[in-house]
């Protein structure tokens, strides 16, 4: 059942890079400078050198570490209420990467409210917060993968094909070299192989980050850096794109790539790699769905990856929806978000 809330929606301007609420004074994920503006997680699609940064302590630990700077942070631990503007703010786990946030903003004059999810996942993963949200009038969601044929396998199937692939590599005489973006992606890949008996020799970008990590109690498979050791019998571990010595003599590198973008068939050849595992820290298809259905909204905005295409199939179903920068915004008549 939608909120049951009748007081007019707070409103939401797209603009400049980023999403706008002037009634709290609130920017979100701008990519331009702005006096004050939320951070929904430590990736650089997401940031820029703010005056002030709303976001999880954990999320400003990862920022400092990433982009250094003298920024100022409020940090606000999950789930604890912060006034501003006349608004009440609460953040809670996107489950996305470790220390990322959802922002719920509810106005105190009428109890309207709104969700904003930033990069999101509903399945647990082993690297970050177990996701929690709130129900509200308005969710802004990110719908990367929003058209169907983007449905992930569950997280054990990945770890399975994943242990098998590195040991089919290393029986061949070969190097297992696996390819993950270095905050997120690849410590998901170096926790899920924790117990697989594979020693990791991991790059350095990977590595520098993980402080924050071992602080939240992550477990890790055994690590060291790429260059302290012998490759043979090694799992190698780095960013695409990331300085590599060479192979053994005799021997080659075994290539996975770790992404989404894996469902689609064309994605050996998209990443000229052996194998690509369809390994996300973003929400499916289906997972979309059920959080619509959960967080229970009168109104559904929608950005990132295929918005208009996931808006016009909620409106199908009977949703209220429309994404934010799409042209099904012609049709939309209220004048405005």
């Amino acid at each position: 059942m939608p909120c049951e809330s009748s007081a007019p929606a707070i409103p939401v301007e797209p603009r400049d890079g980023g999403i706008y609420l002037p009634g709290a004074e609130l920017w979100l994920d701008p990519s331009r400078r702005k006096p004050f503006a939320f951070v929904s997680h430590a990736h650089a699609d997401h940031y820029a050198r703010h005056a002030t940064i709303l976001c999880s302590p954990t999320n400003a630990a990862l920022l400092r570490a990433r982009y250094g700077g003298k920024r100022e942070y409020i940090e606000l631990p999950y789930d604890r209420p912060l006034e501003r503007a006349g608004h009440r703010i609460v953040l809670t786990p996107a489950g996305h990467a470790l220390g990322s946030a959802m922002i719920h903003v509810t106005r105190l004059a009428d109890g309207a409210s709104l969700l904003y999810t930033g990069d999101f996942k509903t399945r647990p993963g082993l690297s970050a917060e177990a996701p929690r949200w709130m129900t509200a009038d308005t969710v802004i969601m990110e719908t990367t993968f929003g058209v169907p044929r983007y449905r992930f396998p569950p997280p054990e199937e990945i770890r399975a094909r994943t242990w098998s692939f590195c040991r089919a590599a290393i029986d061949a005489g070969e190097v297992p070299l696996l390819l993950g973006y270095s905050f997120g992606k690849a410590q998901e890949i170096l926790a899920m192989l924790a117990g697989s008996g594979f020693e990791v020799a991991a790059h350095e970008r990977v590595l520098d980050l993980l402080g924050p990590y071992r602080e939240a109690g992550i477990e890790f498979a055994p690590h060291r850096p790429i260059g302290a050791g012998p490759l043979p019998g090694s799992v190698l571990l780095a960013p695409p794109g990331g300085k590599l010595p060479d192979p053994p003599a005799g021997s080659r590198y075994r290539t996975a790539m770790f992404s989404g973008w894996g469902a689609d068939r064309s994605a050996r050849y998209r990443f000229r790699c052996d194998e690509v595992f369809p390994l996300s820290d973003h929400a499916d298809y289906d997972d979309l769905l059920a959080f619509v259905q959960s967080a229970a909204p009168r109104r559904v905005l929608t950005t990132h990856g295929y918005a208009a295409e996931f808006a016009a199939d909620l409106r199908r179903r009977g949703h209220e929806a429309w994404s934010l920068r799409g042209t099904d915004q012609l049709e939309f008549l209220g004048g405005g978000f």
